[in-house]
């Protein structure tokens, strides 16, 4: 048995490819306004800090696009998000696909004697549908979306959420993402500290994030958790 007792998963970029369904939302919403669609290579890049900013990035066509950006005026924004979630929710987990070694290493994780949740700033809307679409919520004891609580991830509140629901203290749970949003959040929070390579991280290198590893698969994750956990147990 591992001292860890919890594992806190990210869900867009971690567990699932879900950006075929946000691009095909994207661009209908851009089509709707009377914009040219985007690539969908480019509109990954605008994943990871919720749907506001998945709206605002679509419509500038930029990364850098956020809140405070005047080029992108309050109704425009609106309409925009109207279009999006309409879009979106007909599509939500169509062409979404389980990364490789997910299943294997939730079921790894599971036989550790870990409890499991999701936490992810996709709104509980999007997040619960997407799950039993996908066959993953059964894993999870608890699930954080994006409007579950007053702020999102990078912040650490959403990650101390999950930990309070599982009945586990931070220092007993380690976060897993493929972003900088997961681990600042995760660190912020107290938590260890995951990262795999193959997900949606903003343009930047999972490299020189400050986390505690880099793990391939969910495989390799709890792999580690298994044996750092038995490091700190011995300790």
């Amino acid at each position: 048995m591992t001292t860890f007792r919890a594992a806190l998963l990210d869900l867009d970029g971690t567990l699932l490819d879900s950006i075929p369904d946000l691009a095909m939302a994207a661009n209908a919403m851009r089509v709707e306004l009377g914009m040219e669609v985007l690539r969908e290579d480019v509109i990954a890049t605008f994943v990871g800090k919720g749907v506001d900013n998945l709206v605002r990035r679509t419509l500038a066509a930029s990364l850098a696009a956020s809140q405070s950006d005047s080029e992108c005026d309050e109704s425009l924004f609106q309409r925009a998000r109207e279009s999006f979630y309409r879009h979106y929710h007909l599509v939500n987990g169509d062409k979404a696909r389980i990364f490789d070694g997910v299943l294997d290493g939730l079921k790894a994780m599971r036989e550790l004697g870990l409890k499991l949740a999701v936490v992810t700033n996709k709104p509980t809307e999007f997040t619960l549908p997407l799950l039993q679409r996908t066959g993953l919520a059964g894993f999870f004891q608890a699930v954080v979306c994006g409007d579950t609580c007053a702020r999102k991830k990078p912040d650490p509140q959403p990650v101390q959420h999950a930990c309070a629901l599982l009945d586990v203290a931070p220092e007993y749970a380690v976060t897993i993402g493929d972003s900088l949003n997961d681990t600042q959040a995760g660190r912020g929070a107290g938590t260890r500290t995951l990262v795999v390579p193959y997900g949606y991280n903003e343009g930047v290198d999972v490299r020189t994030l400050e986390v505690d590893g880099i793990v391939a698969t969910l495989v390799e994750a709890a792999d580690w958790i298994a044996r750092d956990g038995a490091v700190l147990k011995t300790a």
